[in-house]
């Protein structure tokens, strides 16, 4: 086992979606040596190498690790407080016991950001996907107030099958 357990350190209010708070957590020991082997794993959507942090993306919202404090963002309460601490350590633990079926990451990714995303989109501002144009769009997806099935151009158009992929793979 490499980590003990991470605490619950303080609970702030999350800006991105009032009544949900950002959970700051302080792990057992330094997270270091896991840091580029979790950066290997799904779901990553930035890593610095030098700074060793990492982000994942959750389904509500999104993970930050440093090798001394954890960041998790759009926590609805308590209970799932405690929960996403404790599934995190347990995740940690079992990428730490897989490690030698990963390959550490030692290369620098980020987020893709809202223009990333608009140059893959129509561009044509149609509004039938509810935003009024395409960046907002694009925004939204990285939200994830949005799924790429919301823009009916990329659902239907296999002119546009090639930015799909593009937009699945970036997402």
């Amino acid at each position: 086992m490499y980590l003990d357990s991470i605490a619950l350190v303080r609970t702030t209010p999350c800006l991105a979606e009032p009544g949900k708070v950002i959970v700051t957590g302080k792990p057992a020991c330094s997270l270091a040596e896991v840091i580029p082997y979790l950066a290997a794993l799904p779901d990553v959507i930035a890593y610095n190498p030098e700074t060793l942090s990492l982000t994942f993306r959750r389904r509500t919202g999104f993970m930050t690790l440093y090798p001394d404090r954890v960041y998790i963002t759009k926590v609805k309460d308590i209970d799932a407080r405690l929960e996403l601490l404790v599934a995190l350590t347990a995740a940690i633990n079992a990428t730490w016991e897989h490690r030698q079926d990963l390959v550490a990451a030692h290369d620098a990714r980020r987020a893709p950001r809202p223009l990333d995303i608009y140059v893959q989109l129509p561009q044509t501002n149609c509004g039938k996907c509810g935003d009024a144009t395409c960046m907002a769009f694009a925004v939204g997806l990285l939200m994830q107030n949005h799924v790429l099935d919301d823009c009916p151009m990329l659902r239907s158009g296999s002119s546009f099958a090639d930015r799909r992929a593009t937009l699945d793979a970036m997402l």
